[in-house]
């Protein structure tokens, strides 16, 4: 029908959708809705209608392309992404600068294009040039167009999957009666828990739903992609594959767009055959003879352009005011491909593992609030009472001092020093061990889903940067694989060398952190010192109330002060260390002169996090375990470079511990990474938008090929720094999160708006990224079980040697009088004689003469006794004590994560069987089918085929989830509900 400008085309009983439009659509067995696809009327369109909607714009030109690029967005058809001719379809662009001033690399240039795009020409692409008119134009444009024949013949050697014929007939018979429960059944996939009892699991999945509720996405705005039973490609059975009368929708746009890439990436640019160095378009990059090659985006995202793909995608996944919502993941990978597509499910599936952690964290930080003003450690050091004359902080100046005016610090400290924390390591120890398995149950589901099963990866050929630092080397040798002549460094005289020189280079740059450390520990000692030094009776003699107050506040409030700003000097340096240690470590790497992208990937890896673990945590593994423990004590102290070692506050190093992972987490993940992904990329492109002298008008007539090429390269390092943020956000929830509660949900808040973050830079900021494929995480699944060992040890000695936890036990079980901690304070203070202080270290300030006696933090005999400032008894006790505490904890927590491991399986049982199921299923239909040929059956029976098996034997039925289900044995006679009685 057609109606003004509008037109509705409706399918015809006859004609066939491709998988890459029924994949679209909610309903595509009778009817679609346009409003809710692409609109690709171009490949849907019946006869007549096609040429018409095809043809090209007569009255707008650009550039030869046909069409106002502006206009084309927000028309019905959308963007134009063919040929001239209006059929064939731009499946990759190359470009290159117009203005090439050295003449040499250009007749270079020039040639090497020549050459490459003729052995594209024979391979089969089909090309057309988009050249330079004007002297204002920045770039040549070829644009790649692959037909049919290429298609199928690399979907062969890529072993790529395909959807076989769907049997409507069978489907139709038993749709009412079967399909709501294999949906249900299937949904079970990715639930990573099984049910204890099906009513009750019922239930609970009943409940959860109808939580969930809000946070889905609308179906008739966001249609869901419905799996197809695939089978592995091959030419001479293309009868079994649910090919579509117009051959060339059969693949969508990014398969054809990772087949072209294949090509592209092994044809020479050279007449000579045995040049080793002169293939592949990732070279020709590297060598400026191409400046870009890239696939095209779907259309435009901005409001009121034409519905597409990528204006789905930043509508529903990429808007903020869809932060809340599930990620459209099946569209996601139909996108940008099944690479990205899993980190997106990794992050999103992290992000809601947060959720029960960020609840029972911000419980326990409500009863430490709750609990600590009414500890009796906190009551005690806040009674005036107990006037405790504690010895100075520091040599000369510092004063004695008064242990209630470190009351505020106390109670903070016991907010997070109490048996919740003991709770909560504990809880995020197996928490930790949870994510990773039930990862593995969804990461199983996500590659049966995407046929990423029997993902085998290609031999990938040699880096550009490999071969352009080998362009002189006399070594070659025969690659084992490929058995091509390549370049080889020699294992003992040139790689050992370089590697030898990488890693010394590494612990020099870890060495680096650790004496930024020792500033910031020395910054603290000698401010701390001068803080010490304000007297309570020095302001008095100003005038001013105000500065009268502050400073005694601060004087009240010293350690507090001194450990804020350490924390944020300590994160400038952070910050700095990690911008030298980034290019550091791929300069390391690129010396290393690594064959494959894989290989070079894996070592910068390694190396970037090797280094960033050091400078983030090295401050705080120092807090942690090495602050105040070997001080020594007042008249001995342990000193360093002539001074003393800083020594915790009145409250313990656990508060400090605290304040440091709440700044460095905090600061780098709300504040440095949101800036430099979110505010920074604005703030140049409006610079830039400012600077240019292009106008609107000019803006608008750029062909989308144009357009995309002002956007960003998407590199191939740009996943891995996103893996590296969020390794390093779980190493601080897991390794430090019993000093740090809140931490999940400050990281929940970060990861939210992480995923807007990158989606947004993907579908706006970025060219269309290769369509690769990856059935996991990779290396980061490792690193990642790594930080989940080292946090139960890390989380094990925080209890037993930063809190006061196991003292408090030692003394409530040991030594209470009345099974309550009073006295706990008098009996964690050890006595001192100031007549006792070495010269060196004795105050000099008038009226200290006057102090006898002090106090101070330790378990040592007092000075009275035979061992006068030995360790007690009791300082024995607590550590022996400390020292069970953590083997118990620590193998406990090891033996019972590993139980757990092992109870979870890595793969669903039920995904198990369907895939057995599937595999069985294609034996049986090439069976049958190969049968029927043999027979002298003509290929066009195949449909009748795949029907056949159900003749015979077991039926099964692939319905709209991908799902094969075993129906029944077919006997004849039986009547419908007889049949349906045997159904399995």
């Amino acid at each position: 029908m057609d109606s003004g400008t509008d037109r509705l085309v409706e399918r015809p009983p006859s004609s066939r959708f491709s998988y890459a439009q029924m994949s679209r659509f909610p309903d595509y067995v009778e009817s679609y809705n346009p409003t809710l696809s692409d609109i690709h009327l171009d490949e849907t369109a019946p006869n007549g209608v096609e040429d018409e909607v095809n043809k090209p714009t007569p009255d707008t030109t650009v550039k030869g392309s046909g069409g106002n690029a502006d206009v084309q967005d927000k028309s019905a058809k959308g963007r134009n992404m063919f040929f001239k001719d209006g059929k064939r379809r731009i499946d990759y662009v190359l470009a290159w600068e117009s203005k090439e001033d050295d003449l040499k690399h250009k007749d270079r240039n020039i040639k090497a294009r020549e050459i490459f795009e003729t052995h594209l020409k024979e391979e089969g692409l089909q090309l057309e040039e988009d050249l330079t008119v004007s002297k204002e134009e920045e770039a040549d444009f070829v644009k790649v167009h692959a037909p049919y024949e290429v298609l199928t013949r690399y979907a062969e050697i890529l072993k790529l999957k395909m959807p076989v014929k769907k049997s409507f007939k069978n489907m139709q018979s038993y749709q009412n009666l079967v399909l709501d429960k294999i949906q249900m059944k299937y949904s079970q996939l990715e639930n990573p828990m099984k049910s204890v009892s099906t009513k009750l699991w019922t239930k609970v999945t009943g409940i959860a739903n109808r939580i969930y509720t809000p946070f889905q996405l609308n179906e008739e705005l966001v249609p869901n992609v419905k799996r197809r039973f695939t089978l592995v490609y091959s030419r001479d059975k293309e009868y079994l594959f649910d090919i579509p009368e117009d051959k060339d929708t059969f693949f969508d746009n990014a398969t054809r767009s990772r087949i072209v890439n294949f090509i592209l990436r092994r044809k020479s640019f050279s007449t000579d055959k045995n040049d080793a160095y002169s293939f592949g378009i990732n070279k020709m990059i590297n060598d400026n003879i191409y400046t870009a090659a890239y696939s095209l985006h779907e259309g435009h995202w901005k409001p009121g352009s034409a519905p597409n793909e990528r204006k789905l995608l930043f509508d529903h996944w990429g808007n903020w005011r869809n932060m809340f919502k599930v990620q459209p993941l099946e569209h996601v990978r139909n996108y940008f491909g099944a690479k990205i597509g899993i980190y997106f499910t990794w992050l999103g599936f992290y992000t809601m593992m947060l959720i029960p952690a960020s609840i029972v964290g911000l419980v326990v930080f409500i009863y430490g609030i709750a609990v600590a003003p009414g500890s009796y450690p906190a009551k005690e050091i806040c009674d005036p009472k107990n006037n405790f004359t504690m010895c100075p902080l520091c040599d000369f100046q510092c004063p004695y001092w008064n242990l209630y005016e470190s009351c505020s610090n106390a109670i903070a400290s016991r907010m997070f020093d109490n048996g919740g924390t003991v709770f909560f390591a504990i809880f995020m120890s197996f928490w930790g061990t949870l994510f990773l398995e039930f990862w593995k149950r969804r990461q199983a589901t996500m590659q049966y889903k995407w046929d990423l099963l029997d993902y085998v990866r290609e031999e990938q050929p040699p880096r550009p940067e490999y071969l352009a630092r080998l362009e002189n080397c006399t070594h070659y040798r025969i690659h084992p694989i490929t058995g091509l002549k390549e370049p080889h460094l020699p294992f003992w005289t040139k790689r050992v060398p370089i590697f030898l020189m990488s890693y010394s280079i590494m612990f020099f740059l870890g060495f680096l952190a650790i004496a930024a450390v020792f500033g910031v520990i020395a910054y603290r000692v000698s401010v701390l010192a001068a803080l010490q030094v304000l007297t309570k009776d020095r302001p008095t003699s100003t005038n001013s109330t105000l500065v009268a107050t502050t400073t005694a506040t601060i004087y009240e409030n010293a350690s507090l002060v001194t450990t804020v700003t350490a924390a944020c000097i300590n994160l400038l340096i952070i910050i700095i260390l990690n911008m030298i240690y980034s290019r550091l470590a791929f300069w390391l790497t690129d010396l290393e002169c690594l064959r494959t992208q894989k290989e070079y990937d894996d070592s910068i890896t390694l190396k970037l996090f090797a280094l960033q673990f050091v400078n983030y945590y090295s401050s705080i593994i120092y807090i942690a375990f090495f602050k105040g423990r070997i001080i020594g004590r007042p008249g001995k102290y342990t000193t360093m470079f002539g001074a003393r070692q800083e020594e915790c506050a009145a409250g313990g190093c656990l508060i400090e511990l605290c304040i440091q992972l709440a700044i460095i987490m905090t600061g780098k993940q709300l504040f440095v990474n949101n800036f430099t992904e979110l505010v920074l990329p604005k703030l140049i492109k409006m610079i830039k938008r400012c600077l240019s002298k292009e106008t609107k008008a000019e803006k608008a007539s750029r062909a989308s090929y144009e357009k995309d090429y002002k956007l960003e390269a998407a590199q191939s390092t740009s996943l891995f720094y996103e893996y590296l943020e969020m390794v390093l956000q779980f190493g601080f929830l897991t390794i430090f999160v019993a000093a740090f509660p809140l931490g999940p949900l400050f990281s929940l808040i970060n990861n939210i708006i992480e995923i807007r973050m990158d989606s947004s830079k993907m579908i706006t900021h970025l060219r269309r990224p290769l369509a690769d494929r990856s059935p996991d995480i990779g290396i980061w699944y490792s690193v990642l079980y790594g930080i989940s060992r080292i946090a139960i040890i890390s989380n094990a000695f925080i209890i037993a040697l930063t809190s006061d936890y196991i003292p408090r036990m030692v003394y409530l079980n040991s030594y209470s009088k009345d099974d309550s901690l009073k006295g706990y304070l008098n009996h964690t203070m050890s006595y001192f004689n100031t007549s006792d202080f070495e010269v060196d270290h004795r105050p000099t300030y008038a009226g200290s003469e006057n102090i006898q006696i002090c106090r101070y933090r330790d378990f040592r005999n007092p000075p009275w006794s035979e061992n006068a400032y030995e360790f007690s008894q009791l300082f024995w006790h607590i550590l022996a004590a400390r020292f069970v505490f953590v083997v118990v904890f620590q193998n406990v927590i090891v033996l019972i994560t590993g139980l757990i491991a092992w109870l979870i399986p890595d793969v669903p049982a039920e995904l198990k069987v369907q895939i057995r199921r599937e595999a069985y299923i294609s034996n049986e239909i090439i069976i049958k089918t190969e049968l029927l040929r043999a027979q002298g059956k003509s290929p066009e029976e195949g449909e009748a085929a795949i029907e056949a098996i159900s003749e015979v034997g077991p039926q099964y039925l692939v319905d709209d989830t991908g799902s094969a289900k075993l129906m029944y044995r077919k006997s004849p006679g039986n009547s419908p509900e007889r049949e349906e009685e045997n159904i399995v």
